[in-house]
């Protein structure tokens, strides 16, 4: 599909295969996932992904970025992520035939487009968001936001803690040091036989360990950096409880905190092959190097409205940015709850989990609009409320007291335990049923990127199964 008078790209002719005897369309059937995306890819407008292509002169044309879109889209939605699997596949399975035809991208292809034009995918991820909404499947009754560790594109090996640096340091100093002194011998020895030389040239030696000594010299200038905004960030907490204690008159309890240290501990460590990643303590109690992924899930079809990756291993601090994200989310697809009879924008109930929990983020959560149930507390399992907790006896004064109280509520306890359906699942049928279990790319710009699409493959599927009588102009059969 070529944009009138714009580039000219290699014929896509998905429509190929529809003569031959092993067409497609005779051998899947009719409703299978890939028709749906062939149907839905081409409304989308990739007007961000067409203009890359529009000024480029060099070279064979390009693949038509209409059928790269949809290869990437169907093999994130079957679980096939690596770009020679893409690849491959193209080569002998049927469905992935339908898509691209007679032109099939090697995997070097497959894996440059995705990298070049992962930012494009925030816009499809919209335009899908829409098709959500148009097909019945968001309705902003319920919303719940979760994250889950993603294992990185990084080795636990390629690693090195504060301490080990700073003696791997002085080690390499020494033998530099040891080493030129080497070099000005045999030069003077070189002088005295052979006469003048250049004199210029290191040894291998040197060179690596120079290389190695400028390595380490960046890696703890970045565990000092992430310290000193760790020392910071916890002055910021201290304060803060100092203010609620003044204002409630409750007293500090437990011991002191001792003196706020702004250098790295000996044992903080830094990787090495992706430097932007944490470790991270993942659910089987093991420790790798990973991204903590970001999710706000409507409760209707469990369609992932925003999405986001950090590389902090809480979720303490993420309640605000996945408030704005969620809300930026929505507006750009206008998705807004019904106003009610005072013309008035109704709150949307989210709940959290007691590690999102803080004043700042119910606060940030009631600015972007949003009704707040965050627990404060580990929820205990199939324990029913006592008569105190049902009515409080005095009136909270604290933001913490407040939410308790909220949730004690019958109201409150029903909304909160939506929660566990709603975003949990999800994390599931990711990670289970697809296998996605590590990002491929590095570096948290791309990692994010990367989840976007992850998350945006979720949603057509939840449209295909749930929701594909309005691609044939129908509501969806699920909503009643």
């Amino acid at each position: 599909m070529n944009p009138p008078g714009g580039k000219a790209y290699r014929p896509w002719t998905p429509e190929f295969y529809a003569q031959q005897a092993h067409a497609p369309a005779t051998q899947l059937p009719e409703d299978d996932l890939v028709f749906f995306l062939l149907d839905v890819v081409p409304t989308l407008d990739l007007a961000p992904i067409h203009a890359v292509y529009q000024d480029e002169t060099r070279g064979a044309p390009p693949f038509d970025p209409a059928m790269m879109v949809c290869l990437l889209l169907y093999a994130y939605c079957v679980g096939v992520f690596s770009s020679r699997k893409i690849a491959h596949a193209c080569q002998r399975n049927l469905a992935f035939l339908a898509i691209v035809g007679s032109e099939r991208p090697d995997f070097r292809t497959i894996s440059l487009f995705r990298k070049n034009h992962l930012d494009a995918f925030a816009d499809v991820f919209v335009q899908v968001l829409r098709l959500a909404r148009a097909a019945g499947l968001v309705r902003l009754g319920t919303i719940a936001v979760d994250g889950t560790k993603v294992q990185g594109n990084a080795s636990r090996h390629k690693a090195m803690s504060y301490g080990y640096m700073t003696k791997e340091e002085t080690r390499l100093r020494a033998e530099i040091d040891t080493l030129l002194k080497q070099a000005q011998e045999v030069d003077a020895a070189d002088d005295a036989a052979l006469g003048a030389r250049r004199g210029d040239e290191l040894p291998d030696e040197l060179r690596r360990r120079q290389d190695r000594l400028a390595v380490i010299q960046e890696a703890k200038k970045r565990l000092e950096a992430e310290a000193k905004a760790a020392a910071d960030a916890e002055r910021q907490r201290r304060a803060e409880a100092q203010a609620e204690r003044q204002q409630t008159g409750k007293k500090r309890r437990g011991r002191e905190p001792g003196p706020i240290v702004e250098t790295p501990t000996d044992k903080a460590q830094t990787n090495f092959t992706d430097p932007e990643l944490s470790i991270m303590k993942t659910a089987n109690k093991g420790w790798e190097y990973g991204g903590n992924a970001q999710a706000s899930v409507d409760g209707t079809c469990q369609i992932i409205l925003a999405c986001a990756v950090t590389d902090q291993c809480n979720d303490q601090q993420q309640a605000a940015p996945m408030a704005q994200t969620t809300r930026a989310a929505l507006d750009a697809a206008g998705i807004a709850p019904g106003a009610e009879e005072s013309g008035a924008r109704p709150l949307i109930p989210a709940t959290l989990d007691t590690g999102y929990f803080s004043a700042a983020a119910v606060a940030a959560l009631e600015r972007e609009g949003f009704d707040p149930y965050i627990a404060t507390e580990r929820q205990r399992h199939h324990v029913g409320p006592t008569a105190s907790a049902a009515t409080p006896a005095t009136t909270p004064a604290t933001a913490k007291e407040q939410m308790r109280a909220k949730l004690a509520t019958e109201s409150g306890r029903a909304v909160y335990a939506r929660r566990k359906t709603i975003v949990e699942p999800v994390f599931g049928q990711i990670k289970e049923a697809r296998g996605f279990r590590r990002f491929l790319l590095r570096g948290l710009t791309k990692i994010r990127g990367e989840w976007r699409l992850v998350c945006l493959t979720h949603n057509l599927l939840k449209i295909w199964r749930y929701g594909s009588d309005f691609v044939r102009g129908s509501r969806c059969a699920l909503i009643s």
